[in-house]
């Protein structure tokens, strides 16, 4: 009875703001790419790039020093509700819309977190998050997603 009760479980996809942390921790509505620019000028906070990185499967010191090329002290001294740089913004919530896109592919998180931190051949056999430290590395991931979803070989 338990197999047909895993697989009867519907995934549900927390979506971009989810990832975010939830519209608790976004503090604007997200209707189209220039609102994500918005909120990556307004700056998110901590506590919603912390939502981000327990999605991605890797420790917040491999992420900071690894993907925001920070030390993680800097990241721990800061509050939940203090809000990171333009910079360090855009690039988590380009992170979250790749991590979405893979959610919306494979429909299960326990998968995302396992190809992310797999070698993949059409990415050089790199992992897709050691990619993700550059917008380059993210478009590459976001377009090996795209190849999957529509059953190219990859």
């Amino acid at each position: 009875m338990k197999i047909a009760e895993k697989h009867s479980k519907k995934f549900h996809n927390p979506g971009l703001i989810g990832l975010l942390g939830g519209k608790d921790v976004v503090s604007m509505p997200i209707h189209s790419e220039f609102d994500l620019i918005l909120l990556s000028n307004e700056g998110i906070t901590k506590q919603s790039l912390e939502s981000l990185i327990s999605y991605l499967g890797i420790s917040k010191k491999t992420f900071s020093e690894n993907i925001l090329d920070a030390s993680v002290k800097t990241l721990e001294r800061k509050k939940n509700t203090d809000k990171l740089s333009k910079h360090t913004s855009s690039l988590a919530i380009e992170i979250a819309k790749v991590v979405k896109h893979a959610l919306d592919v494979f429909e299960d998180e326990e998968k995302v977190k396992g190809w992310l931190n797999s070698p993949i051949r059409a990415l050089n056999y790199s992992k897709p998050i050691d990619l993700f430290y550059l917008p380059t590395g993210l478009k590459m991931v976001d377009n090996v997603l795209g190849r999957i979803e529509h059953g190219v070989y990859s």
